[in-house]
This record gives C-alpha cells, sequence and structure tokens, in this order.
C-alpha cells in the first residue's frame, strides 16, 4: 500500500510504535477552522497521516466546516441557529452546508497532497459511505420545549466494505459531515459524530479529535493545565466537577460513549507543535488527552 522507500524516512523506535498497528483504522477529525491554512495542515496533519500509511496504518478523514458555514451564512443574509452546540438545519442551511464542505475538503485534499497523500474528498452521501435518519425533535437541557433540529441526521450504518476497498488502494478518504438516506434525502450531521461512528464500526484503534484546543484543560484560558489520561469516570467526574465546560461537553461524553463501542482509545489534541498528532499518536497523553478504557 505504501512503498517501502517511503518507511524509511520514519525510522527507530517511534515507527515500530506505529507500526504495531499495521493493518488497523486511525480516524483523524479536522474541525473546519484548521481548514484555512493549507500549508499549516499539510505539516501538521498531513505530515501525521503519511507517517501513519508509512507505518501500514490505514486513514480515514472527517472534517467539519462550522466556521466556514457561519461566515457563508451572514453573507447572504440567513441567522445562524445553533441549540446545545448544534446547528439547526433548513433547507437554505443545508444549500450552505453543502458548499461551505466542499470548499473545506478541497482544502484539505490538497494538504495532504502536498504532504504526498494520495487523498479523495468526497462526504458520507457518497456511495452510502455514511447513510443517516433525520433526528426527531428531542428535549434539550435548558430548553422548554423538545428541539426540532431540522435537516440533521443520525447515523444509521458505514460503508466498511467500500472505505476497506479504498484503504487496500491506497486512498485516504476524506469526508465532509454530511450522511443520506437511499430515498436521496441530506442531512447535516456533528462531525464528531461521523468521527466517533466511523471510528466505531471500523474498529479504530485510535480516533483523533483535531482542533485549536490541544486537549482537555483545568483552565481554559492555561495551555500548561492540560489533562493528559482520563478514564470515562474521570472525566465524568471532571465533568461534574465543572472542569470540563461549554463546547467540550458534547465532545468528550461523545468520546465516552465511543469507547465501549470499540474504539481503542481517542485522543483531543491540537497542532502545536506540528509534530503534535504524530507524537501523541506514539505516546499517548504526551501532547493532548488521550480517553482509555
Amino acid at each position: 500500500m505504501f512503498p517501502r522507500a517511503r518507511r524509511r524516512e520514519y525510522g527507530g523506535p517511534a515507527m515500530s510504535a506505529l507500526e504495531s498497528f499495521s493493518g488497523r483504522w486511525f480516524v483523524v477529525k479536522i474541525g473546519g477552522e484548521l481548514a484555512l491554512d493549507v500549508k499549516r495542515l499539510s505539516v501538521t496533519v498531513g505530515h501525521a497521516v503519511h507517517a501513519f500509511l508509512a507505518a501500514g496504518v490505514k486513514v480515514a478523514v472527517v472534517h467539519g466546516g462550522g466556521p466556514q458555514a457561519t461566515e457563508l451564512s451572514r453573507k447572504l443574509g440567513l441567522v445562524t441557529k445553533q441549540v446545545a452546540g448544534q446547528r439547526v438545519t433548513d433547507e437554505a442551511t443545508l444549500e450552505v452546508m453543502k458548499q461551505a464542505l466542499g470548499g473545506v475538503g478541497i482544502n484539505v485534499a490538497s494538504a495532504m497532497r502536498l504532504a504526498q497523500v494520495t487523498a479523495i474528498a468526497t462526504s458520507g452521501v457518497s456511495a452510502g459511505l455514511v447513510e443517516a435518519t433525520r433526528r426527531p425533535p428531542v428535549q434539550v437541557a435548558g430548553e422548554p420545549l423538545p428541539v426540532d433540529y431540522g435537516l440533521v441526521g443520525d447515523v444509521t450504518q458505514v460503508n466498511v466494505t467500500l472505505l476497506e476497498a479504498l484503504a487496500k488502494a491506497g486512498v485516504v478518504p476524506v469526508l465532509g459531515c454530511l450522511a443520506g438516506d437511499v430515498h436521496g434525502n441530506v442531512y447535516n450531521v456533528n462531525a464528531d459524530t461521523v468521527a466517533t461512528r466511523l471510528a466505531s464500526r471500523l474498529g479504530a484503534a485510535r480516533l483523533f479529535l483535531v482542533s485549536n484546543v490541544p486537549g482537555v484543560l483545568r483552565d481554559k484560558n492555561d495551555p500548561t493545565t492540560r489533562i493528559a489520561k482520563l478514564t470515562p469516570a474521570e472525566a465524568r467526574a471532571q465533568i461534574a466537577s465543572g472542569v470540563i465546560q461549554g463546547g467540550m461537553i458534547p465532545k468528550v461524553e461523545e468520546s465516552l460513549a465511543m469507547l465501549d463501542e470499540g474504539i481503542g482509545a481517542i485522543h483531543i489534541v491540537g497542532l502545536n507543535p506540528e509534530s503534535a498528532i504524530l507524537d501523541e499518536a506514539r505516546d499517548p497523553g504526551s501532547r493532548g488527552t488521550v480517553f482509555i478504557k
């Protein structure tokens, strides 16, 4: 799948640590805000993916596009509405998401190409890679009535066979967070949810949730307070005590739920230094926060 000559670029004990996962899946989720700088994305995420492939690891990339969608909505005069961190999606907003995610996917594919990674940018809609059903109205804390999120989907199925075929061909799928169904419906799905469900169905050894946040912080304004490792019990205690708060809560809760669904370990990690993702893969907890059972 990956040229032996290129594998030598990553020698030594660190490469051996990655090679222990040869034949397994790693899933990398990228926040939309990281796709604005293609060159930086290439030397951070792209470099890590290149090294994973060199070690014989199969890789899938999932990306969001929230900032891009919000900015495009603003330019079009559309009001962005979010409840509990999830975008309420009507027909117009869904069209915005399609356009925003398409642009982000092109940037991610460009970054992968700069890193000499063969990647194809698409979405979960293509060939039924990720299927979903429309989410029914749900009760949300702080809301008096059940919230109808509109054209937002809950993942029901992942096309593992096709993803395995892409990996066998040496291709990294780059998936925007849209899903569909056999009736031609398209749904907006939270990118963290797509990534965790994808990782679960693939039995991934590692899931990396990559953003501008270096991990779970005891003090959100102080990166030096990063917590290196958390078990589910410890993480829930941090939520209860208020250490984990705001937008980090759903990310953590999603991670904890998926640990019981077959994912080996889940990492929340940033891009500083440039080697952060690769360092975290080789030595869990060294650069981000790793959730382990």
